[in-house]
């Protein structure tokens, strides 16, 4: 026997405005920022060519989602500059 499970999904406007605010959201770019310049495209948690926690603060703090890997590259480039 074959369970489905049902998941109410919410819009990616209602995550953003109960998860993250614009404080949290530059503070946590912010420190992206200092840690790759200080390290050298590293932090503490790994490479950030690899890292997908700038697109998910992007997605978080202001309902943007980036899904090509060109677009996020892009992103990544133009905020840890």
């Amino acid at each position: 026997m074959t369970h489905a499970i049902v998941v109410r999904a919410r819009s990616i406007r209602s995550v953003v405005e109960n998860n993250m605010d614009k404080e949290i959201f530059e503070k946590e770019i912010a420190m992206c920022q200092e840690l790759s310049k200080k390290n050298g495209g590293k932090c503490n948690w790994g490479e950030c060519e690899k890292c997908g926690v700038i697109p998910l603060l992007y997605k978080l703090g202001k309902g943007e989602i980036f899904e090509e890997e060109s677009e996020v590259k892009e992103l990544k480039r133009v905020t840890l500059q």
